[in-house]
């Protein structure tokens, strides 16, 4: 049984008031309104909940059981209301993003950095995670908004904004000479080849590439993130396949060595991945402006 809301703000009001009179003031309602709108709730509820006095009313005994639930749920609803204000004025809420991790350090961070500023007092959760598992969590509601390696294809995911990322071959100084003219694919093949754990698609994407001229290849070292590739291929155990901004640094101190290889390594294109027919939160919304 739906019974209207404003019949229970009226008498809330005559409750506190204890006289009908005073609450059509308070309310700026007539009194026969007032009287009316309780006589509807008691007829209703089938209870009475005033006894009708000289100079006022009183709550019966089932009218102040009323009162205590009606007065709660009235200050929850004031409170819920106060909160989504704080929200719009992003002094509460939370950002919940995926990512994988090249794109966290050259793409996430910086917008970051300013969102955090912006609006400090918005909780920011953040997991770095392989693209299937970010797309999971998108679909059952865990992120707001995800940052993957494109392409994928999955109808309950859309595809915010794309951007490009250039990929190369680095080595450390034990490889140096290879590093002194073009190398063809086929002796980049030769070198102990350092790659991300299988599955990953940074993986795909870098054995698709041998396998577009021909070669399938295996991993000499397999490991699970891109800060142990590129330590590993500093100390020499190999050739390693990186962002190139992601190793940018490194090539510029000289502990890296970038590979110029004959067939270039082609562009690796990532995109802001949002639920489909999912509204933003207006944390989210607002950092996927500053992403823009």
């Amino acid at each position: 049984m739906m019974i209207n809301t404003e019949w229970y703000r009226i008498f809330l009001h005559a409750a506190e008031n204890s006289n009908l009179t005073k609450a059509a003031q308070t309310l700026h309602m007539t009194q026969p309104s007032v009287s009316y709108a309780i006589k509807q709730l008691e007829e209703a509820l089938g209870v009475a909940l005033f006894d009708r006095l000289s100079k006022g009313v009183r709550l019966t005994q089932e009218g102040q059981a009323l009162y205590m639930h009606v007065r709660q749920a009235f200050e929850e609803l004031e409170s819920a209301e106060r909160y989504m204000k704080k929200l719009k004025r992003f002094s509460e809420g939370r950002l919940r993003i995926g990512a994988n991790g090249a794109i966290i350090k050259d793409f996430l961070l910086p917008t970051l950095d300013v969102f955090h500023a912006r609006y400090p007092q918005i909780r920011i959760q953040m997991s770095q995670e392989n693209t299937s598992r970010i797309l999971e969590r998108l679909k059952n509601g865990a992120l707001d908004l995800g940052l993957v390696h494109l392409p994928i294809s999955d109808d309950e995911i859309r595809i915010h904004s794309s951007h490009a990322s250039s990929y190369c071959a680095v080595v450390g100084n034990a490889f140096a000479d290879r590093a002194q003219k073009p190398l063809p694919t086929a002796e980049l093949t030769q070198l102990p080849l350092l790659m991300l754990t299988p599955g990953s698609s940074t993986r795909l994407f870098i054995e698709g590439w041998f396998r577009s001229q021909g070669f399938e290849v295996d991993a000499d070292f397999e490991l699970n993130n891109l800060d142990m590739l590129a330590e590993f291929a500093k100390r020499g155990y190999g050739a390693a396949f990186l962002p190139k901004s992601f190793v940018a640094h490194n090539i510029a101190d000289g502990s890296l060595l970038e590979l110029e290889t004959e067939t270039p390594l082609p562009e690796r294109r990532f995109g802001i991945a949002i639920p489909k027919d999912v509204s933003l939160s207006i944390a989210a919304g607002a950092f996927l402006e500053l992403l823009n």
